[in-house]
């Protein structure tokens, strides 16, 4: 077996199987089906992605169609969300179509259906219905209208068209079998009245299809080759084949082939919910601002928050196909845009939490403008002027009056390099009545080839820019917070999930537009908001450089883990580090990913001086190797100095055989 084919997955093994037997590949195409009940969420991504994505691996079109079959829910604005999204997303649709296109279409088939006694007119109330359904363990009984004659029946409908009943009054039913272990072949409901405005067709029609009857029925008219979707649709296939192989008598000349559906995993996010009746509770209650809102798991959400089509991509590329229900951690989507925005997002430096720092020795009136790397990763990123002077901001956790060994920023006799400037030496304190430090007097030393462990951003108090930052955390406390039966999921909101602050940036970033996404040095990744103004800067936190949630997320709220996993988690981190290395290169992608992102998370707990003596790890233990070359990533991230140890560290990887370690020893 080839590789290519040992990396299909289970959804293109049947497309490839039916190629095999004889479909062809110009017949081949797909659709992506959206209700506009809604703003699209990261949930809807994973079907986008896999239609889309079939579309390109097979060269064959993709339709982007809205099963607009409920007007009392639906409204252009969500078509014109939906479209944009799709879009931003980097997808390309062949046709735009609607289910309401079909309407005519779908009564007439309707009405053959009653002809041929495969469906009737039911005028008992719901509540008698729901009773004659029956339930999973007992069969249902039939309706007493089960039986009504043709004639009637058709009357009856031309009626309810014509609107001459109530709702409610009169509904279409399918006649299958009442008896059917299925629930869902028990006559379903093809047709109720609603006297509603539709958006699109206005006021044309009183009546409305069902959900089961127009999306297979739609799918068919459009010839689309596989019917893709999530699992919860499985029990539905049985009733969606039934429903095609009825109107496949009355249109094989026009349509000659019948659709197929498969279903796939759906993707469930953890500290999310994916319903869009509770994301819609969210907006009117106005917990959030919007359905774009930049704590929405909402894709105008996560696009106006800083997220990158390629990282959402990249996401659903890693969680893969799968036919079985799971949760995927969001670390991993938060991962994703970290590793996007690391190779693309310029650095500058920006201070959230201000402290004075004074230079004594530094001249009053002097200023320079010194020159700034745009990003390390990026060869053509080219470099930027940034302006220093007496009296710098820096932030109040990077000084300390006293500190222990391992606090490499700024203490007392102590000194730190300033990014891109000079080193400083924190001579004494300015404090205020209450005790608190107002100012740090300091010292500067242009000799700049001294070797000190700290570096720290700042941004000089002259020129200085006001900013309005937001810093967003995670919407909900609980990994699973709509799971808990008997609590609404609202008792699981977090109350800290949005912080305003009032920073300062460097003045480059006077000329920053609308959705740019930057690095805040040491601090995180930030994009520019939709509210912002030249005169009023508006930036939002995307993501920290770090996964620091695991540190803070309440542990009265976490799901009880078994006994078995807690000695792993007590144990130190840089023991954690050196297991995982262990089978590292044995590890899929996919794996390698998460066990990637674990260790970045893990770097935060670990000291250099534990690290270092992993450096002298022997050859073939590549995997360990790896993983000390990713944690160091992170420290060097978060300030810590190179020494001439690292960089034999370093050196040494890149001539290594191992690709992986290579790889790893580039990005630092």
């Amino acid at each position: 077996m080839s590789e290519e084919t040992k990396s299909l997955n289970f959804i293109e093994h049947i497309i490839e199987e039916d190629l095999a037997n004889g479909l062809a590949k110009d017949k081949l195409r797909f659709r992506f089906p959206p209700e506009p009940n809604g703003y699209l969420h990261i949930g809807h991504t994973k079907a986008i992605g896999i239609s889309f994505g079939l579309g390109l691996k097979y060269n064959a079109p993709v339709n982007l169609r809205f099963d607009d079959t409920n007007p009392a829910k639906e409204e252009q604005e969500y078509v014109d969300a939906i479209k944009n999204d799709v879009a931003w997303l980097g997808y390309q649709w062949e046709n735009e179509l609607y289910s309401s296109d079909y309407f005519q279409q779908l009564y007439d088939w309707a009405v053959q259906l009653i002809k041929d006694g495969k469906a009737y007119v039911d005028s008992q109330s719901s509540e008698a219905m729901a009773e004659q359904k029956g339930t999973p363990t007992q069969p249902g009984v039939d309706g007493p209208y089960r039986n009504r004659s043709v004639e009637e029946n058709l009357d009856l409908f031309e009626r309810i068209k014509n609107g001459e009943f109530n709702e409610g009054e009169h509904i279409l039913r399918a006649k299958i079998d009442m008896q059917h272990p299925n629930m869902l072949m028990r006559d379903p409901i093809m047709y109720r009245i609603l006297k509603k405005h539709h958006h699109r067709t206005g006021n044309d029609w009183c009546i409305y299809p069902m959900y089961d009857w127009t999306h297979g029925e739609s799918d068919y008219i459009e010839q689309i080759s596989h019917s893709l979707c999530s699992l919860e649709f499985k029990p539905h296939r049985e009733l969606y084949d039934w429903f095609k192989e009825q109107v496949y008598d009355y249109a094989k000349e026009t349509y000659p082939m019948l659709p197929k559906q498969r279903e796939f995993a759906r993707l469930n996010l953890s500290y999310t919910i994916m319903s869009k009746r509770k994301l819609l509770k969210l907006v009117e209650e106005q917990v959030v601002s919007g359905w774009d809102d930049p704590r929405m798991p909402t894709i105008s959400g996560l696009r106006r928050r800083g997220y990158t089509p390629n990282s959402i991509r990249q996401f659903i590329e890693k969680v893969g196909v799968a036919k079985r229900e799971n949760v995927i951690d969001v670390a991993l989507l938060e991962f994703c845009v970290r590793e996007d925005l690391n190779k693309t997002a310029p650095r500058v430096m920006a201070v959230l939490d201000p402290l004075k720092v004074v230079i004594t020795n530094y001249p009053d009136d002097k200023e320079e403008w010194l020159e700034a790397e745009n990003n390390p990763e990026d060869d053509s990123a080219g470099f930027r002027k940034v302006p220093f002077s007496k009296e710098i901001y820096i932030e109040k956790d990077d000084f300390k009056e006293e500190a222990g060994s391992k606090f490499f920023r700024l203490k007392l006799g102590g000194e730190v390099r300033l990014k891109n400037a000079y080193i400083i030496k924190a001579e004494n304190v300015v404090k205020d009545a209450e005790g608190n430090i107002t100012e740090v007097h300091c010292t500067y030393d242009t000799d700049t080839s001294k070797k000190v462990k700290g570096t720290l951003h700042w941004v000089s108090i002259k020129h200085a820019v006001k900013a309005e930052v937001r810093e967003y955390d995670r919407l909900f406390m609980d990994e699973a917070p709509d799971s808990h039966d008997g609590k609404d999921f609202m008792e699981f909101l977090n109350p800290n999930s949005l912080n305003i602050i009032n920073a300062f940036v460097e003045p480059s970033l006077t000329e920053a537009k609308v959705g740019e996404q930057f690095q805040f040095q040491r601090l995180g990744y930030f994009n520019v908001d939709d509210d912002s103004k030249s005169d009023a800067l508006v930036f939002n936190k995307t993501v920290g450089l770090r996964d620091s949630w695991a540190k803070q997320k309440p542990k009265q709220n976490s799901p009880q883990k078994p006994q078995n996993n807690k000695p792993q988690q007590q144990r130190k981190a840089i023991n954690v580090v050196q297991q995982l290395g262990k089978k590292y290169t044995n590890y899929p992608p996919e794996k390698q990913e998460k066990v990637k992102a674990e260790l970045q998370a893990l770097a935060k707990d670990v000291a250099y001086d534990e690290l270092e003596p992993l450096f002298g790890t022997a050859v073939k233990k590549a995997g360990t190797r790896i993983a000390v070359m990713i944690t160091l990533k992170e420290l060097l991230k978060n300030g810590l100095e190179r020494n001439d140890a690292i960089n034999e560290f370093i050196e040494k990887a890149l001539e290594d055989k191992n690709e992986l370690l290579v790889a790893e020893a580039n990005n630092i």
